[in-house]
């Protein structure tokens, strides 16, 4: 019997069934990355069992023209990346293009320029990118040689040559930092990210100006840098930052997976959030809801900036990139307020429980 497609059905709804991300239910319908015969099996029985199908006659109706769009992508593990994923597949999937994915980790040996001049000769009629490559390729004489438009989102500024849909970082940094000011602390830490991205020096920015605005000492020492944005980089600075004689009785993070290994640390250091510690993310990914504590965050509405930055790419494709209207567009951030910030926690000694702890 065939099961008629059921309206409403998303990839989405397809990678919950399957316990699986989103980027794994593209690769499996495209037949691109890596997938376990089991994944592969729960992908197709969640599709058979939900009635999704890819909007197949659409595409075909749009091979007269331009009808590609590729992405460029790394570290497949991150709730940010499925957001990307999700609302680049509602606009491509809308207008009848198709996707096609490039994974940098399995082509360490490119750099960013010839990873996309692949994307382009294997049938690429647009390219979007995400933070580090949007960085890489857009002073690049190469990528202005494609021959296809560009279209970027969650960068931390404006870039010639490429479409930007981002929101206001510095602005963000400020409003998260003034909301751990505000609950009393004054010995913050902060976890930047690595170098390669623009969002990098945007946010530190923000982070420094909120703490001059209200007479707060940058601690330059408190200030961790070069690592990356995953879990992993969270719990490595936060053994360092946890360990000082004085430490921070708050750490600020540039995004929710770094904020994750600040938490897993403390909580292995034997801290009890947010009692002992308070913590902040970025993003607002999934992971920053199911964290304990949940995360107080800075959201940015990253799905909807890719589904944007995608539409703009449809929307130059067969006119050329030499007639693409640059933009930069700058999506409102929020903060959203949860469990993860709380007054500083002093004992009657007047030490923080981290100074009692060492």
């Amino acid at each position: 019997m065939v099961r008629q497609r059921q309206r409403g059905v998303t990839i989405r709804a397809v990678a919950e069934r399957a316990g699986v991300s989103a980027m794994t239910v593209s690769n499996v319908i495209n037949g691109t990355g890596r997938a376990s015969a089991a994944t592969i099996e729960a992908v197709r029985a969640a599709i058979a069992e939900l009635g999704y199908v890819p909007n197949l006659a659409a595409r075909r109706l749009a091979k007269a023209r331009a009808t590609t769009v590729g992405l460029i992508y790394s570290d497949r593990r991150t709730p940010f990346l499925d957001a990307v994923l999700v609302g680049s597949l509602r606009a491509t999937n809308a207008h009848g293009l198709q996707l096609i994915l490039r994974d940098a980790e399995d082509c360490a040996h490119s750099g960013a320029e010839q990873i996309a001049q692949e994307l382009v000769r294997s049938g690429a009629d647009a390219l979007l990118l995400v933070p580090p490559f949007a960085e890489q390729l857009s002073d690049s004489v190469a990528a202005r040689s494609l021959g296809v438009p560009l279209a970027a989102i969650a960068t931390g500024k404006a870039m010639d040559h490429v479409t930007t849909v981002r929101v206001d970082n510095h602005a963000a940094m400020v409003s998260i930092t003034e909301r751990v000011i505000a609950a009393g602390h004054r010995r913050i830490a902060y976890i930047a990210g690595p170098d390669p991205y623009s969002v990098v020096a945007a946010r530190l920015g923000g982070f420094c100006a909120a703490l001059k605005e209200h007479g707060v000492i940058v601690d330059n020492r408190l200030i961790v840098q070069h690592g990356g944005f995953d879990h992993m980089a969270g719990s490595a600075a936060a053994r360092s930052l946890l360990t000082m004689a004085d430490p921070p009785t708050a750490i600020i993070c540039s995004s929710d997976d770094l904020a994750a290994g600040v938490i897993a640390q403390a909580s292995h250091m034997g801290l009890l959030l947010p009692r002992d510690l308070s913590v902040t993310g970025f993003d607002d990914t999934i992971l920053a809801s199911r964290l304990f504590p949940p995360l107080t965050v800075v959201r940015q509405p990253v799905e909807e900036m890719a589904f944007r930055a995608t539409q703009c790419l449809i929307t130059a494709l067969g006119k050329g990139p030499e007639l693409m209207e640059i933009r930069d567009e700058v999506f409102d951030h929020a903060i959203v307020e949860r469990q993860s910030v709380t007054p500083p926690h002093v004992r009657h000694d007047g030490q923080t429980a981290v100074q009692k702890m060492e």
